[in-house]
This record gives structure tokens, sequence and C-alpha cells, in this order.
């Protein structure tokens, strides 16, 4: 009888090892994981601050505006070192430059809808990727719809701040963002901010203005979340869906904004 609780204890004791061993080897590995993501957040951080030095913001070069949101149209936007951007990839089609949430990017456009999705401007893997245009839309952002993409980091890097558009103190800042080319800088209003599903209506694309794409851009100002400013559209408007994923598999956070010095 002695004999078996000595064996009884020897296996509770061999088990609680195996569950205690079990135990510091999970947290080993969540903890090597945390700080490859962390490692790998610092470096993407590192790589888009080194970038800025190719962009001058309005607020660098004009000074701060006392009342950011009394931004008039006749704004010229940032000033963009293209040159030295294509320098380090031939990617870049442009930047974007949303005051009100400081979102300060390269766009990049690849091939396909991957490539960019976890390489940085610089080609890198990193799972923040770049802010990136749709494969199949004109890399001059002349098209009717262009869509542009970035992750929700949880650091608040890439789009990470977009949803933040539902807030009455982000919006009343500014509802304007800006997309640079080389050619020329483009100033958008924004009309909506809204969660849709992915595959919606919202990333349709045009093949040509028309009526058809004045009632798009109609249907997707209802859906705005926020409230936002009269805007009279146009058959031939141009707009840019600033695209962002939600957490939720199905959706999508958009912030969609119309050209007004096109």
């Amino acid at each position: 009888m002695a004999k078996e609780k000595r064996r009884s204890s020897k296996k509770r004791k061999a088990l609680w090892w195996i569950v205690f061993l079990a135990a510091v080897a999970v947290f080993l590995v969540s903890g090597y994981q945390l700080v490859s993501v962390l490692m790998e957040y610092k470096a993407a951080e590192n790589e888009y601050e080194d970038l800025e030095i190719y962009a001058e913001l309005p607020s660098k070069s004009k000074g701060a505006k006392e009342n950011p949101a009394q931004e008039t149209q006749e704004d010229e936007g940032p000033v963009i070192d293209f040159a030295s951007l294509k320098a380090v990839n031939e990617d870049v089609v442009g930047w974007l430059y949303v005051e009100a949430l400081d979102i300060n990017y390269p766009i990049m456009q690849g091939e396909d809808n991957d490539y960019y999705l976890h390489r940085t401007t610089e080609e890198t893997y990193n799972f923040a990727g770049s802010i990136f245009l749709d494969y199949a839309n004109k890399g001059d952002f002349s098209d009717c719809n262009s869509i542009v993409y970035g992750h929700n980091m949880k650091d608040g890097s890439m789009f990470g701040r977009l949803k933040q558009f539902r807030e009455k103190d982000v919006y009343g800042k500014s509802m304007y963002f800006w997309v640079c080319t080389p050619e020329k800088n483009y100033k958008y209003q924004i009309f909506s901010a809204y969660e849709t599903a992915v595959g919606s209506d919202t990333y349709l694309l045009f093949d040509k203005p028309g009526t058809e794409f004045l009632e798009y851009m109609t249907d997707m100002k209802k859906l705005s979340e926020i409230p936002v400013g009269e805007y009279e559209f146009q058959k031939s408007d141009h707009v840019v869906t600033l695209s962002t994923c939600t957490g939720n598999s199905s959706t999508r956070f958009v912030v969609q904004g119309v050209c007004v010095n096109a």
C-alpha cells in the first residue's frame, strides 16, 4: 500500500513538472513572439521616419495654423522630393498626408495587391507593410475612384488611426487630405467615413466618369457615420478611398475624399 502511494506521489510530481515546463515553454514562445512583433514595429517606424526627410509639410514650411479647420483650397500642400524617393524605390507613385491624424507616408503600387501588404518602401519584409494604391488603378490618380490601402496597426502607425475620424475632435480639425504625385498635389475634401463590408460597392472601379459614378458618390456620402460639409458632386470628379481593416475579417473602415483642386 505504501509503495502504491509513493508511486502515485511520483506520478503527480512528474505530471506537475510536465505542466510547469509546458507553461514555461508557452511563456517563452509568447515572449519571443511579442518581442519580435515589437522589433518589427520599431524597424518600420524607423524606416518611415527616415523617409520623412523627403516630405516638407505645410506646417513646417509655412508655420502652424491657429485654426486648422479653416484650411483653404488654395493651399499648396506638402513639398515632396520624388527624385530621392524614386531612387529608393521606383514603385513610389505618391505621398499621402492626412493632417488631422498625422498620417504621412509614401504611397506604393505593385503588380498586385499582395506585394506591399507586408513589404516596406525599401522592400524589406515587415508586417506593417506599406500604404499602397490598388494595382488596378492608374498610378497618377486620374481614375474616378482610386483605392489606397493600409494596415490598421495596433501601435497607431500606417492606417491605425484612420478609424479615429469617427471622433468629433479629429474630424473637427480638418476635413481634407492630400495626395501628392510627381505631377501635382491633389487636395481631397472628405465626404464620407464609415464601416463597410469587404467587396462592397465602395470598392467599385469605373472605366470612365458619368452618371453611374455620380450616383456612386451620392450613395457613398449617405453611408457616412460623421457629419460632412456640403459638396455638389460632378460627373468628372475624382475620389480617393482610404481603406483599412477593422479587426473583423468581413468589414473594413474607409474614409473617402473628393478632389477639390483638379
